[in-house]
């Protein structure tokens, strides 16, 4: 099987959603994806429904379909093609569609999908790093950084003294 990109990243990237505290995408955003309906895809997870437990999938309740709505900007041609509410795939979850969709680009999309997530979840692990990198560099120069601080400050709130006039004047006038 040739891999190729069919899909950015970016248009990947930007389908990932947190809904629960969990990164997912909706069943209509990988149905794109994978280029078939949001229908055929549902049908192929309800037929194979043991493979899916709640980490792996779950349905938006009616509150985060609202603001998922809002989010999106839903337009009225959209609304009418939403009669349920949608299927919220987690990282495993999206690994399983890969055993329930069987067409070459499902598995080739699928792959980018989890290399995507992989890059997020790593991108994230560093600058948690970084994060605490800094963290410990501030307790561990508090004292320094404090009178850095206070030394600007004092320079932003102090007086200015008035500026002597430079140059010839006219006295006379």
């Amino acid at each position: 099987m040739k891999e190729n990109f069919l899909v950015p990243s970016v248009r990947i990237i930007s389908r990932i959603f947190v809904v629960r505290g969990l990164k997912v995408m909706l069943d209509r955003d990988l149905a794109m994806l994978y280029g078939v309906k949001t229908m055929v895809l549902n049908q192929s997870v309800r037929r194979n429904i043991e493979r899916f437990p709640e980490d792996f999938m779950f349905q938006l309740s009616e509150e985060e379909t609202k603001i998922w709505k809002s989010q999106i900007v839903i337009s009225k041609g959209d609304v009418k093609g939403l009669r349920k509410k949608p299927l919220a795939f987690t990282e495993q979850g999206v690994a399983m569609l890969s055993s329930v969709l069987k067409s070459e680009r499902a598995i080739l999309v699928n792959i980018q999908i989890i290399r995507t997530f992989t890059k997020i979840r790593q991108m994230l692990a560093g600058n948690r790093n970084l994060r605490l990198k800094v963290e410990e560099m501030e307790r561990k120069y508090d004292k320094n950084f404090k009178i850095i601080f206070q030394m600007m400050n004092k320079m932003v709130t102090e007086k200015e003294k008035p500026k002597k006039i430079m140059g010839f004047t006219d006295k006379g006038k």
